[in-house]
């Protein structure tokens, strides 16, 4: 069994400086490594000085988050990856009950630890949270946060559970699923690539996991904060990129429909608010949808199923009957 905690960086060697640590010393049973996406900054020259023993990938070209692992873990020989954020601070242990899961359980290909805000240690994070999972339309949300609102960590997803899609801010994946997927889908550059990989492994008859033994800590947003347009864009397309690649055939069209409505309410919205650098991130993320709908159709796999969701809406839930809360 080999286990490879790859951390990819592109200018962050603040980050490096605050986390590696955690990293280093909690994860005796890893290879560790640093996948860098052409960083300008000193990050390779300071990993070199000061962990000589975590091996160092440079990638050609900052290539985003998908195709920046995909590029780095070619490099990889490990039989699981743990794909761990350059924000992420580790417990102690935080290796051993993905493991052991993973030892245990062949069909489980995918597993998220539970996700806890490094800056308010208090509640759950935004990226991942304990577990994520989308409604009919394709709107994500998970255990511990939906939408804007986090809940506080009362042990109330204290558990094991199966759940469709984990964090990319800490992803565990066996290798073979990885390749067998063929990775992350690089025309997503950035943003639910990791909802789109787990879907397409739901898809494939595996199982996605959440495991609370295992904690880590995330800051969130420290590569685009949230109210960044260029993350509005890349939310908005790559969320009805994925829609064409996984939805059943029977209600892909209608479901695409209800979603371009849905977003330019959204739109709106920000307009009225005098939001208008999101209000065009999201005009240019349905033009870029459409001149990738054809390319993206083409990738559907043999089988899609139905049975993708637990919840028909999570924003009819949310705005109109004030569901704050995560209700299975």
């Amino acid at each position: 069994m080999k286990i490879a905690v790859v951390i990819l960086n592109w200018n962050g060697i603040k980050l490096l400086e605050k986390f590696l640590p955690s990293i280093v010393k909690h994860s005796p049973e890893a290879e560790i490594y640093v996948a860098d996406n052409a960083s300008t900054d000193d990050s390779v020259a300071f990993v070199k000085t000061n962990f000589p023993s975590i091996h160092i990938i440079q990638n050609e070209s900052n290539f985003g988050f998908a195709q920046g692992y995909n590029e780095a873990l070619k490099n990889v020989d490990a039989d699981y990856f743990a794909l761990v954020n350059s924000d992420v601070e580790v417990t102690k242990n935080w290796l051993k009950p993905i493991i052991e899961t993973f030892e245990k359980e062949p069909n489980t290909a995918i597993l998220q630890p539970k996700i806890l805000d490094f800056k308010r240690k208090a509640y759950f994070e935004y990226a991942g949270a304990a577990g994520g999972f989308i409604d009919k339309y394709g709107y994500p949300y998970c255990r511990g946060r939906i939408f804007e609102t986090l809940e506080i960590d009362n042990g109330q997803y204290d558990d094991t559970c199966e759940i469709l899609w984990a964090s990319g801010a800490c992803f565990f994946i066996r290798s073979s699923v990885y390749f067998n997927l063929k990775g992350f889908d690089s025309d997503f550059f950035a943003h639910q690539e990791e909802i789109d990989l787990c879907w397409r492994a739901f898809n494939l008859g595996y199982k996605i996991k959440y495991n609370s033994q295992s904690v880590v800590y995330h800051v969130g947003g420290a590569t685009l904060e949230i109210g960044n347009p260029i993350k509005t864009f890349l939310n908005f397309r790559n969320s009805l990129l994925m829609l064409v690649k996984n939805l059943p055939e029977k209600n892909l069209y209608l479901i695409i429909m209800c979603r371009l409505i849905l977003d330019g309410i959204a739109g709106i919205k920000f307009l009225l608010q005098g939001n208008f650098k999101h209000f065009t991130a999201i005009l240019r993320a349905h033009f870029s949808f459409y001149r990738l709908f054809s390319i993206n159709y083409k990738k559907r796999g043999a089988f899609q199923s139905k049975k993708y969701y637990n919840l028909k809406s999570i924003v009819y839930n949310y705005y109109l009957f004030f569901g704050k809360v995560f209700v299975k």
